[in-house]
């Protein structure tokens, strides 16, 4: 079950799993897309419409991904949202809209599914960011990085509660995604004059790597997490961009 399939990353990771065997439920809020990405994936693979935000809407897409797939062996949480803002100007609302979406809906979404993990002795995947670890909070993406460090530790948290279900903090460095709706969206609704402002502060940081992750490399990494998970614990991978090489 991969949440937060209708674009981006957790659009190819949904389709990626797929076309490597797997039976999955992709779970967003945008129906359209997300049957759009369901004919991509292939005939083992529905489109369940889900807001992470509404806990009941949370609970009855679980059901119906469990009813659809014979029970859950795997989740991965793939929704977020990065507003641009500096942090003088993040106001309430973008605060909520941001721990909603990133922490909030993941507890909703992973309360929902424990029955279903723990009966399969399953495993759960959850994006988090390298500045919520790696590096420090980029210059106008505080409320982006805080939400992903709270993540990080909402995920030890299920883990030392459940400790029968594998739970694995996938830590991302810059991807692009693919092609289409399977591009990242991070960036969309962004004040381009403030990222243009930020972006040579975060270059001259050294927050960007110059390179992206081949997505590929990352569903190959999470398809690896999902089938290892059962036998294995893997709290945390990272995957990052190598600089490129010197000209």
């Amino acid at each position: 079950m991969v949440v937060g399939a209708s674009s981006g990353l957790g659009r190819c990771i949904g389709i990626g799993l797929a076309r490597r065997g797997a039976h999955v439920a992709l779970l967003a809020r945008r129906r359209e897309q997300l049957e759009a990405a369901a004919k991509d994936a292939g005939p083992s693979t529905f489109a369940i419409e889900c807001d992470v935000t509404d806990e009941d809407s949370a609970q009855s897409a679980i059901a119906e991904a469990a009813n659809g797939l014979g029970g859950i062996d795997a989740l991965v949480y793939a929704t977020g949202v990065g507003p641009l803002a500096r942090l003088a100007d993040t106001d309430a609302a973008t605060w909520r809209r941001t721990f909603d979406t990133n922490v909030t809906g993941a507890a909703l979404i992973t309360s929902a599914a424990i029955e279903h993990l723990t009966a399969s002795a399953g495993t759960a995947a959850y994006l988090s960011s390298v500045s919520a670890s790696l590096t420090p909070p980029w210059p106008g993406l505080a409320a982006y990085a805080v939400s992903k460090a709270a993540l990080d530790k909402l995920v030890e948290a299920w883990r030392a509660e459940h400790p029968h279900v594998g739970f694995t903090r996938v830590v991302v460095g810059d991807c692009g995604g693919g092609e289409g709706d399977a591009q990242t969206q991070f960036a969309t609704g962004w004040d381009m004059e403030l990222a243009a402002e930020l972006f040579p502060v975060w270059s001259a940081r050294g927050y960007l790597s110059g390179s992206l992750i081949d997505v590929d490399h990352l569903v190959t990494a999470i398809d690896g997490v999902l089938r290892g998970g059962a036998t294995l614990s893997i709290p945390s991978i990272t995957l990052a961009p190598r600089p490129p090489a010197p000209s």
